[in-house]
């Protein structure tokens, strides 16, 4: 099927060289719930990083553990400015050789900037390889029998749980907090990594065409797949961040923070924070009235209480069964002393799970 060109996705957005839908948003969304689709993503960044050294470096500049790394596997990780807040966020798989990083459109860029500048004496070579590697996501609860179609069986993702404030020493193990088993995909010259809720497919851009007829699924757009996980309450790299977001904020601490490896910027923010165990926003699911107006507000527009700002959206979507629902970061308080929260026109209701 070919792919629907809809007019409302902003050319100047993230997303603006993604595939809205191909026909049938609400059906794509379905497909993604209950069976498993396709989804292209090959506008996000990729960056890979060979090199004998590759692992321990990116180590000792990142948040997350990986000199116990094994090839075949990945995870993700964050890079903080020197007071803990998010400059970057980075899913990763290593395949022995070189350590694949895939990150938001626009931002392998200002991530290459930073290791570059880092590299000193590290046997690494860090490049932009953005042009050659496309990204492909598979999602739904079916993608192990789309892996098995495709040649491939991967466990499914392991996290360590986030231990409570003021935990013991040596309560976190020394290895990735979240690893993702990964496989080579050898007759696309590719690899795939199980993440929760899917797979992702790191091929280069001319094999995609023969992935895709080999994958013989249904495929979906960036719609239903930004619905889904608003639905699912994962942050995305500039929709659910600003200048000033720490990770425990927006729930990265479980998938992307190692609390007990030190030495690393930003590090001493993210143990005062955790032992304190209230981070002074928070991400929510904000379910929207949409009677004011059917239009979903735009990335970062307030969510205001007694006409003061408490917050912002972060991505609002059309969730197939839910209606008009959005992620945002309020402070910390919001929904426990009361108050009408507004967003734009409509008014906004805090889910509770």
């Amino acid at each position: 099927m070919k792919p629907v060109t809809v007019a409302s996705i902003d050319p100047s957005s993230a997303d603006g060289a993604a595939v809205a839908h191909y026909g049938d948003p609400a059906r794509e969304q379905k497909i993604l719930d209950t069976g498993a689709g396709l989804v292209d993503r090959s506008h996000r960044d990729v960056l890979a990083v060979p090199g004998a050294d590759r692992l321990t470096w990116l180590h000792s500049l990142t948040t997350q553990h990986l000199t116990g790394l094994d090839p075949m596997s990945g995870s993700e990780l964050l890079v903080l400015s020197p007071h803990g807040h998010v400059e970057h966020h980075a899913m990763l798989v290593d395949d022995g050789t070189a350590t694949w990083l895939d990150l938001e459109p626009g931002a392998g860029a200002g991530l290459l900037t930073f290791l570059s500048r880092m590299i000193f004496m590290m046997r690494v070579e860090p490049a932009d390889v953005t042009a050659d590697r496309a990204v492909l996501s598979i999602v739904g609860p079916h993608t192990d029998e789309a892996l098995r179609a495709l040649g491939v069986t991967l466990a499914a993702p392991d996290v360590v749980p986030v231990p409570p404030a003021k935990f013991a020493t040596g309560v976190v193990p020394p290895r990735p907090t979240a690893r993702y088993a990964a496989a080579a995909l050898p007759a696309f010259d590719g690899l795939v990594r199980r993440v929760e809720g899917g797979a992702d497919l790191i091929v280069p851009r001319s094999a995609v065409p023969d992935l895709v007829a080999a994958a013989q699924l249904p495929l979906a757009g960036i719609w239903a797949y930004e619905a889904l996980r608003v639905a699912a309450r994962r942050p995305r790299f500039g929709f659910e961040t600003d200048h000033k977001t720490l990770p425990a904020e927006v729930g990265w601490t479980a998938h992307a923070v190692h609390l007990e490896k030190g030495c690393y910027r930003g590090q001493e923010t993210i143990s005062r924070v955790h032992h304190l165990g209230r981070p002074p926003r928070k991400l929510v699911l904000l379910h929207l009235d949409g009677i004011a107006t059917d239009e979903l507000p735009a990335p970062h527009t307030e969510v205001v209480r007694d006409g003061r700002a408490v917050g912002f959206v972060g991505t609002a979507a059309r969730h197939y069964e839910l209606g008009q629902i959005a992620l945002a970061v309020v402070r910390q308080n919001v929904n426990e002393d009361g108050g009408q929260l507004l967003v734009g026109p409509s008014t906004a209701a805090i889910d509770p799970l």
